[in-house]
């Protein structure tokens, strides 16, 4: 059942986050949100039936504070585009591993200068050497990034409700139920 999440999105209809109904509900009547689409199940009040809404959207926008990008192997793989660092294949998720260029035998610390995205073979060639004594050649310099992601939401295809469809941001194609694409 798709009804116990809502997509709240910013003023300009940009998806940020899934909340509860129950959220939306307290949102709406603290009159920061409109509903802008609704599920078919209703709620019952004592007073009052309405529809579970599905989507919401802020009626004020809301300044986005610069923040500094967490360190993790999420964000040091984003950084790299998926790609090991040494060779230049693009990996997978699974695939990938961190290597610190600077072994920590060696005094190398765990941080965003230090680290990069490695597929498993080069990391194994590497070993506990630096790129030099290994004689493997760095794609780029690992530094903190400036960017900070945009606001990503993951669903799956399949459990995206229907009232979600024009909101959200798809990266392959969506099939629809006969099998074709939309």
């Amino acid at each position: 059942m798709h009804s116990n999440r809502t997509l709240l999105l910013t003023q300009g209809y940009e998806p940020i986050q899934i909340i509860s109904w129950q959220r939306a509900i307290t949102l709406l009547a603290l009159a920061k949100v409109d509903v802008v689409e609704e599920y078919a199940e209703e709620i019952h009040a004592v007073s009052m039936v309405m529809q579970v809404p599905a989507v919401v959207r802020l009626r004020k926008s809301f300044p986005r504070r610069a923040k500094l990008v967490k360190f993790s192997r999420v964000n040091i793989y984003a950084r790299d585009g998926h790609r090991c660092q040494y060779c230049g294949v693009k990996c997978t998720t699974s695939d990938l591993t961190y290597d610190h260029v600077i072994p920590r035998s060696k005094g190398g610390l765990t941080n965003w200068e230090n680290i990069v995205s490695a597929c498993y073979a080069c990391n194994r060639e590497k070993a506990n050497r630096t790129p030099a004594e290994a004689r493997m050649k760095l794609l780029s310099v690992p530094a903190r990034p400036t960017w900070m992601p945009a606001v990503q939401i993951r669903v799956s295809a399949h459990s995206v409700p229907d009232a979600w469809r024009d909101y959200v941001y798809w990266t392959s194609e969506i099939e629809n139920p006969e099998g074709g694409a939309d």
